[in-house]
């Protein structure tokens, strides 16, 4: 793995999703010495570009597809780009890239440690397209510090609430929400720093909000109306499940979006959706999202969530999870080749498949999510195969860890801009397997520029020799290829390429289309 030379360029994504009429914001990520000076040609009506940070913002009025020329200058020269601007229906265009506080926090992050992390995102990662701060469950329970992540302990603890029943972040953990401004502050100081600001939630209406029956604000129902008692999370007893077919259940839901909207939230993840798939309250908060005024992305937890249910996800969802919560052990990585493999025809975009938060760097911070405080037990090979095989899924990329706790390993891992192109490819399509499934692998995954990315993967337990055939990329010839990875072109055979991969590792190749070579900076440092 190579560090990132200081070279000025404007990384991916290359095409963005916005809706008409609600408000848009995206910072150009490039890679460079700073300050730098931005500007741009061909933006549609309603947009701005700062010069200075190279946030975008504003709202567009009409639908369209509009490609605008960025470029960027500084003190040691300038690189310019084409990139779309999709106004439409769809969002998330690419897989999201981000953080979100569970993996290191578990229900008890705090306002700091959230404006520690999107510092840090700001600084580090934006410049390689990271833009996604995302607060973790349960943030709403003022007493979450006393049983940290053990959310059956508070079944009928007082939470913080408004009086129509909508949950509010505890003042004790986010003291800018004091006054009823629930996460508004928050969202603005990130927002401030060009990123994107998000929240989970749990599915359905508060228990507390029925046994008050407290009204359902912007109508005149009430929670019981609203409520199914019958359904209810096996692990989490703060809520009852919303019937959402009903007009009552579609009033809580556009009550709880008109909300969030007033809060400036771009990402909503909804828990406790996918299992057992509750396909009447996925449309009931598609709904709301549609009505809301913001262009929020929609994300569904936890998996697995039937592949049975793939067109109707992929209609009202923006990703999914394809399995249970994923740690830090060979077993569930190694999982992810079926789930992926059965997941690929849903993949396109605005609509992922979602493998779940990495969990990479410092996880269970104080000890307060699962499993000890502890640096990722995942091998730095079965790392290479974590970050390889999202980015051909292509899979959303939440990192789980606390950022400012990087060392200059994961720091490096999570902001190489070649591997991450190939996730944020504009094309948008699934990698295949094309091999047989086993302990060797090799997986492909058409790039926007008639390139192909390819991994071979090592799962067994000891070093084996890997072998790609060129007809397994659908060329021919004998090209010049690119490791990802080490940063540095290298030759290859008349059949193809074969190399020995480490036990759980992985190798990560760009071919160029025929009779051109490979883009990058040919230079390795390890």
């Amino acid at each position: 793995m190579s560090a990132e030379p200081p070279a000025l360029k404007i990384r991916p994504p290359y095409v963005v999703g916005l809706r008409p009429g609600a408000p848009f914001l995206w910072t150009v990520p490039v890679t460079g010495r700073r300050p730098l000076a931005f500007s741009a040609r061909g933006l549609p009506p309603g947009l701005h570009l700062d010069p200075a940070s190279g946030t975008i913002t504003g709202r567009t009025p009409a639908a369209g597809d509009y490609t605008v020329r960025l470029q960027v200058r500084n003190a040691a020269g300038r690189d310019a780009q084409a990139v779309r601007l999709v106004a439409g229906s769809r969002v998330a265009l690419t897989p999201p890239m981000g953080w979100n506080s569970y993996d290191g926090f578990g229900d008890d992050v705090t306002e700091a440690e959230v404006l520690a992390n999107a510092r840090y995102m700001q600084r580090e990662m934006q410049p390689y397209g990271w833009d996604t701060v995302v607060v973790d469950f349960r943030w709403y329970d003022p007493g979450t510090h006393a049983t940290p992540n053990q959310p059956w302990r508070r079944a009928g603890a007082p939470l913080t609430m408004d009086r129509f029943g909508r949950l509010m972040p505890s003042s004790g953990k986010f003291p800018s929400a004091t006054r009823g401004k629930g996460f508004a502050d928050l969202a603005r100081q990130v927002h401030a720093l060009g990123l994107k600001f998000g929240i989970h939630i749990m599915r359905g209406i508060p228990r507390n909000a029925v046994k008050q029956d407290l009204p359902i604000e912007g109508s005149s129902f009430k929670a019981t109306e609203a409520a199914d008692t019958r359904s209810t999370c096996p692990w989490c007893p703060d809520m009852y499940g919303v019937r959402g077919e009903t007009p009552a259940g579609q009033a809580y839901y556009d009550s709880l979006f008109r909300l969030y909207a007033s809060w400036g939230l771009d990402f909503v993840k909804v828990d406790d959706m996918s299992r057992p798939y509750s396909a009447a309250e996925v449309e009931a908060v598609r709904k709301a999202i549609d009505k809301c005024g913001r262009a929020i992305v929609l994300s569904l937890s936890p998996g697995a969530t039937p592949v049975s249910q793939a067109a109707h996800v992929a209609t009202y969802a923006n990703l999914w999870r394809e399995a249970d919560d994923f740690w830090d052990s060979w077993a569930p990585l190694n999982n992810e080749f079926t789930l992926g493999d059965a997941w690929r025809d849903a993949v396109g975009p605005g609509h992922w498949p979602d493998g779940d938060m990495l969990p990479v760097g410092h996880l269970s911070v104080g000890n307060r999510s699962v499993g000890e405080d502890r640096r990722t037990h995942f091998t730095d090979n079965e790392q290479l195969t974590l970050l390889s095989l999202w980015a051909l899924l292509p899979a959303p990329l939440m990192v789980g860890a606390n950022l400012p706790d990087n060392d200059p390993r994961t720091r490096a891992l999570l902001t190489n801009p070649e591997v991450l192109a190939v996730n944020q490819d504009a094309l948008g399509t699934p990698g295949t397997r094309v091999s047989p499934p086993g302990d060797q692998e090799v997986w492909v995954k058409p790039l926007a520029d008639g390139s192909r990315a390819a991994g071979l993967f090592n799962k067994s337990f000891f070093p084996q020799l890997v072998t790609v055939r060129w007809s397994d990329l659908g060329i021919s010839g004998v090209p010049t290829m690119r490791d990802l990875w080490q940063r540095r072109d290298i030759g290859a055979q008349a059949f193809g390429y074969a190399t020995v991969v480490p036990a759980h590792g992985a190798v990560l190749l760009r071919v160029p289309p025929a009779g051109t070579r490979p883009s990058g900076v040919a230079e390795s440092v390890h």
